[in-house]
């Protein structure tokens, strides 16, 4: 098996003046790495998907900001903080489902306000080593979050995932994929069965890339395969990531997760939700409060096609998420461990 480990989603540019990005638009035809050292460079990576995976905007953000203030010029504090805060408001905005992009900057955001008599140049040092402490919090979580959730499978299991929730999406490991890569080391033998997910097929251009890349067992399946494929008993658990979860359990996650969610609940197959407690909004009661980004149409209609496979001037609905209510989910697994329903009193971390 290849060290998935060895591929670098966000890191800083060894000067520490750019954030390098591994462009997964162009997955998985290339490996090709990206040098951003704008604010607007990082927002339209992060709104592009050129970097995706709620933490791994999460950390791009950190990262990004922390670039960021390296170029602003004061003389003061609150001529610093001034143009800070800009950015992060500007940053923040690129994606409004994923929780942890705002959660980190708002980390950020306090490292500057908990330290009002420093200096600008120390400001910028303690900025740099909080976005290194959240990358390096963030792989943790991952491989903690693998180890909860590899002690709910057992070995040769079939899983389905959905969208990607693996080491491209997070620091390191990922999410919904850590148990599996754990798995693959100890020789557990997992088979895994990746829907394409529409319509920018993340499980076809990331998932099922890095799982091959790392010698995991995984096949590719259309997103409405999933039902022939669990009716045939080759699924024994479902795992997906998250994008934020409210506090009632209800999972915001890519569009598609919820109709997962309720054919495993058909078959009767666990369906478990991973992502670390930084998804967990504390203000968000319910999945009716959560704000659900709607994308381009073109996605939808000719964005993978050599001619446009739609009429023109038809409707299309592109919601880059649902919610799964939280009633079909079997458990969530953060790297605090296991929460089971009711999700009211298990989720209070």
């Amino acid at each position: 098996m290849k060290n998935i480990t060895d591929l670098k989603t966000v890191r800083l540019r060894d000067d520490l003046n750019a954030v390098v990005i591994l462009d997964q638009t162009r997955l998985p035809a290339e490996e090709s790495y990206l040098e951003l050292s704008s604010a607007e460079e990082i927002w339209d990576a992060i709104y592009k998907l050129k970097v995706r995976g709620a933490p791994a905007i999460g950390v791009a953000a950190a990262y990004g900001i922390y670039v960021c203030s390296r170029q602003i010029q004061a003389a003061s504090f609150d001529e610093f903080y001034t143009e800070f805060h800009r950015i992060k408001e500007y940053l923040a905005g690129a994606r409004p489902t994923a929780v942890n992009l705002v959660a980190f900057l708002e980390r950020m955001e306090k490292v500057v306000l908990d330290n009002v008599s420093a200096t600008v140049s120390t400001l910028v040092e303690l900025l740099h080593d909080e976005a290194i402490t959240i990358r390096e919090e963030d792989a943790a979580a991952c491989r903690r979050i693998g180890e909860y959730a590899l002690s709910l499978l057992r070995p040769g299991m079939g899983i389905l995932t959905h969208c990607n929730a693996g080491h491209l999406a997070v620091s390191e490991y990922g999410t919904a994929l850590a148990p599996v890569y754990l798995g693959e080391e100890r020789g557990y033998g997992f088979k895994v069965f990746a829907d394409e997910t529409r319509p920018l097929l993340q499980g076809a251009r990331l998932t099922a890339y890095e799982l091959h890349r790392a010698g995991v067992d995984v096949t590719l399946i259309c997103d409405n395969m999933a039902s022939s494929v669990m009716q045939k008993g080759w699924v024994q658990a479902v795992v997906v990531g998250c994008d934020r979860v409210a506090m009632n359990g209800d999972v915001a996650n890519k569009i598609g997760t919820s109709g997962v969610a309720v054919l495993a609940r058909h078959y009767g197959i666990p369906f478990y939700v991973l992502g670390p407690t930084s998804t967990i909004d504390k203000q968000c009661p319910d999945g009716k409060s959560i704000i659900i980004e709607e994308r381009a149409p073109e996605e939808v209609s000719e964005m993978w096609y050599t001619h446009r496979m739609a009429p023109d001037d038809i409707h299309i609905y592109n919601p880059a998420f649902d919610v799964t209510p939280h009633g079909l989910i079997t458990a969530i697994i953060t790297e605090k461990g296991i929460a089971y329903p009711p999700f009211e009193e298990s989720l209070k971390l």
